[in-house]
């Protein structure tokens, strides 16, 4: 029965108010790279060889693979054939010795590391020259953090990963020391790390300018402004986004009980949402749109969904195309 004593309709469907975070999804740098292995294909035909997954989405990578791109993890596994066929590396960056086996192999190559990695990699090469000990702060295992650490000599670079790090790291020598991160971090964890090492280290050199990207930055205090207000929060992104996986816990840390990470609808726990009547979502940085429709599309196949933005920030950053592909998106 209804509020009014008539019966409801049979076929009626529960109230629920889904809150979008903006921005969410795709960022400039994610962006630029999946543009870069498109307008690479349409340029020079398939194959198109791509060293890693371009971003961290299933996605993404599978419908690059439809329009003719191979990923590979090593350059070695691309057939000997094939060797004139150009090959991208990922937006997450590359160790120096990736360009130089490409260059040694006569391989044509197109780097959509995004630029803000890249700032992170020429930071870390500019205290190196200036005779610093490097500590970088982020997740051991990440490409990003691999090619970071491989822009330098083995052991110019040391790993800090958590706060019981950053209590018990020891310098190498008598050297100054300076700190960089990866660009996908926790922005609250970050700073955590970062004070113990300024509280033991007062005279650590920071990043002139933040090392966490801006769209890492925006997605996370997006979701700190709507997780408070909902039942559960759902993040749209790969189990291996590092981005992704930092939104979700982020919800549970902003106070929202139920926070889970899905790639796509079909990965829905539908039990875990049993009963709710707000909905908080977003998409990590590697996550397409079209994947944030199919999700609303499913919850709305089981509820009568009003959707209703919420925009914390308002982002126009842009990267330049790598110049062998400028005159292709200009067509």
């Amino acid at each position: 029965m209804t509020a009014t004593g008539i019966a409801a309709p049979a076929n009626s469907k529960p109230r629920l108010d889904i809150s979008l975070c903006a921005p969410r999804g795709f960022c400039a740098g994610v962006d630029r790279a999946v543009q870069i292995v498109e307008l690479a294909i349409e340029r020079f035909g398939a194959p198109v060889y791509v060293r890693h997954e371009i971003v961290h989405n299933k996605y993404v990578v599978e419908s690059l693979k439809a329009k003719g791109a191979v990923f590979v993890e090593e350059l070695a596994e691309i057939p000997d054939a094939e060797r004139e066929r150009p090959v991208i590396f990922s937006a997450h960056g590359v160790a120096k010795s990736v360009p130089a086996e490409a260059q040694a192999r006569n391989m044509f190559y197109l780097d959509a590391t995004c630029p803000l990695v890249s700032k992170v990699h020429k930071e870390a090469e500019i205290h190196y020259r200036k005779g610093r000990e490097i500590v970088l702060i982020g997740h051991a295992g990440h490409p990003e953090v691999i090619g970071t650490m491989g822009q330098l000599p083995e052991g110019a670079v040391r790993l800090v990963e958590t706060e019981d790090d950053a209590r018990t790291f020891q310098p190498a020598g008598d050297r100054p020391l300076a700190w960089i991160t990866q660009t996908t971090l926790s922005v609250d964890d970050t700073k955590a790390i970062v004070d113990i090492l300024r509280e033991r280290f007062p005279d650590i050199v920071a990043p002139h300018k933040d090392d966490i990207c801006y769209a890492t930055t925006n997605r996370q205090e997006a979701v700190k402004s709507v997780a408070p207000l909902v039942d559960a929060m759902l993040v749209v992104g790969a189990p291996n986004s590092s981005n992704s996986q930092r939104l979700r816990e982020v919800a549970e840390r902003a106070g929202c009980p139920v926070a889970v990470l899905v790639q796509r609808a079909s990965e829905i726990p539908w039990g875990t949402f049993e009963g709710i009547s707000r909905l908080g979502i977003t998409a990590g940085a590697s996550a397409p749109e079209v994947l944030v429709e199919e999700i609303i599309g499913a919850f709305a196949d089981r509820y009568d969904v009003n959707v209703e933005t919420v925009r914390t920030a308002k982002e126009t950053t842009a990267f330049n195309l790598p110049r062998a592909l400028r005159e292709q998106a200009a067509e």
